[in-house]
């Protein structure tokens, strides 16, 4: 397996799907109403499911092909800089597919029958389940917290190598 310096037009059209689907995610969630058992879920959550499904689905074959095609950590960074960038990396995969998986619980354990985008009935992960909901939902929200603050993170530091390092390390993801 060769390991590249560079990240590849792929590498790079998942990196920035996925950042366009969390973008329009968030305010998604943020502004749908509160659905109670008992109640189906509308637009709103129909769209925020599947563009969540769709986050799993890119965010998984995005990790695929990062272990399939590894780049290598940019050499002129100091170590410290390159083992936090690993880190946060890491803990970004982690913190994407727990959240999204974590949202399919919370509506399988609502009962709720959700599509993905009106076309194909989900499946359900588990069987309604009032309290697994409750703690699941409570979980979904921590991880969404986390994802977020992970997120900003991320951007700061693209910022900082942009802007204060003027190093040119962001040009290995930016598109073009």
């Amino acid at each position: 397996m060769t390991i590249r310096l560079q990240y590849g037009t792929t590498a790079k059209i998942f990196h920035w799907a996925i950042v366009a689907l969390l973008a329009v995610q968030y305010p998604i969630g943020w502004f749908m109403p509160d659905i109670h058992r008992g109640m189906t879920p509308g637009a709103g959550m129909t769209f925020h499911v599947s563009i969540g499904i769709t986050v799993l689905a890119l965010t998984t074959l995005r990790l695929i092909w990062r272990l399939t095609h590894p780049v290598a950590p940019e050499s002129s960074l100091p170590a410290w800089q390159r083992l936090s960038s690993e880190a946060v990396h890491w803990l970004l995969y982690a913190l994407v597919l727990a959240t999204t998986i974590s949202g399919w619980l919370f509506a399988s354990f609502r009962g709720w029958s959700v599509s993905f985008f009106y076309l194909l009935h989900l499946p359900m992960l588990a069987s309604d389940n009032e309290a697994a909901g409750r703690t699941v939902d409570g979980l979904h929200q921590a991880m969404e917290l986390a994802l977020l603050v992970t997120i900003g993170i991320h951007i700061a530091a693209g910022l900082l190598h942009i802007f204060v390092y003027r190093d040119r390390v962001m040009q290995r993801m930016l598109p073009g």
